[in-house]
């Protein structure tokens, strides 16, 4: 469910070492806040909230909450690994179309302060929340294409059209 709007800056407003265009983007960014509730799959409740809501180029600006159960890949492995415990979710980061999927990758600590990150895969279960804000760029539209340089789907980013929609 949308809660609010982002209003861009006015570019004349923000320092040139930010690259602004002077003129306005056609199309406001729109806002959407989740809160997951315990034992929901952190990914799987992404992909499912951007298919309710028509998601089209939706990236993560931030998330908090814990784990129960942490689900990665790590670098350059082909297998996951699953870690069982309490995991505070010290970051969380990707993008999402409803339906091309999604490309997260998570960091999260233990009661130790240990870190671990990786490629987020299902099965990534909430401990007590997991508070997410998403952005989408309403003339974006997010597509994943088999790379052959990569041997993965890869993001493709491409103009929405204006009939589509959004």
């Amino acid at each position: 469910m949308r809660m609010w709007s982002w209003i861009p800056w006015p570019s004349r407003l923000l320092p040139k070492a930010f690259g602004c265009a002077p003129k306005r983007a056609p199309f406001a960014p729109q806002v959407y806040a989740l809160r997951l509730l315990p034992e929901q799959d952190l990914k799987l409740s992404l992909l499912a909230f951007a298919r309710q809501h028509g998601l089209r180029a939706a990236s993560v600006i931030t998330c908090v909450g814990s784990l129960q159960r942490v689900h990665l890949r790590l670098a350059d492995r082909e297998d996951g690994v699953v870690l069982e415990g309490k995991y505070e979710i010290v970051s969380l980061v990707g993008t999402l179309n409803a339906d091309a999927g999604g490309h997260f990758h998570l960091a999260a600590s233990d009661g130790q302060g240990r870190m671990v990150g990786g490629h987020l895969l299902d099965g990534s279960l909430v401990y007590t929340t997991a508070e997410v804000a998403l952005l989408e760029a309403p003339e974006l539209e997010f597509a994943r294409v088999l790379d052959p340089l990569t041997g993965y789907r890869e993001l493709v980013i491409g103009r929405r059209s204006k009939d589509s929609g959004s």
